[in-house]
């Protein structure tokens, strides 16, 4: 019975069409799988325009809410691999690019972006159902509204922006950007990570 049914999936694989977005680019790839809310079209759409190059910060998720009229963007960031050594001034330049992207190729009222890191696995904590823990720590945040003009300024500043003080060490001990090894894919913070 088994073999019948496995046999039957395989089958209806070959013939349903694959989703539209398949054939796509890798930008609208990432962004299809990494999308979420209640506005998903919507959070495809900034996805693939925040995923046109590959970003230093690894983008795990983004999510676009709204009711009526009104929307609001999240981006959530690895705080424990990167696509290039980032240090804490250059992690803060990916954060308003990926601000300033998200206000010019959509129509978001805010953007908020935070960056996550996982907990120590522990056997002993529910991570799932109505008595599930946190998995992850955020370690960065900050939001910024549209009409803020300032932002960047804001940020680089650290004013109304949440640095995890162990987060901000580790990167302030990071390589400087453009200091890489030859042929180094990605780089992490996670072997040094205790929260």
């Amino acid at each position: 019975m088994r073999v019948a049914i496995a046999l039957a999936c395989w089958m209806l694989a070959a013939i349903v069409p694959a989703p539209a977005f398949a054939g796509g680019s890798m930008a609208e790839v990432d962004a299809a799988r990494r999308a979420a809310g209640n506005r998903r079209a919507d959070a495809v759409a900034l996805g693939t325009a925040l995923f046109a190059r590959v970003r230093s910060a690894q983008l795990l998720k983004v999510r676009v809410d709204g009711a009526g009229a009104h929307e609001v963007a999240g981006l959530v960031l690895s705080g424990v691999k990167f696509h290039a050594p980032l240090d804490r001034a250059a992690f803060r330049d990916e954060v308003i690019e990926l601000v300033r992207i998200s206000f010019a190729s959509s129509a978001v009222e805010e953007v908020d972006c935070w960056a996550t890191v996982p907990l120590p696995p522990n056997r002993r904590i529910v991570v799932t159902g109505d008595m599930a823990q946190p998995t992850t720590k955020t370690v960065f945040a900050v939001s910024v509204r549209r009409a803020e003009t300032a932002y960047a300024d804001r940020i680089r500043s650290g004013y109304d922006v949440f640095w995890d003080r162990a987060f901000a060490a580790r990167l302030d001990a990071a390589p400087r950007q453009g200091a890489s090894s030859p042929g180094a894919q990605s780089y992490s913070l996670l072997s040094s990570w205790s929260p």
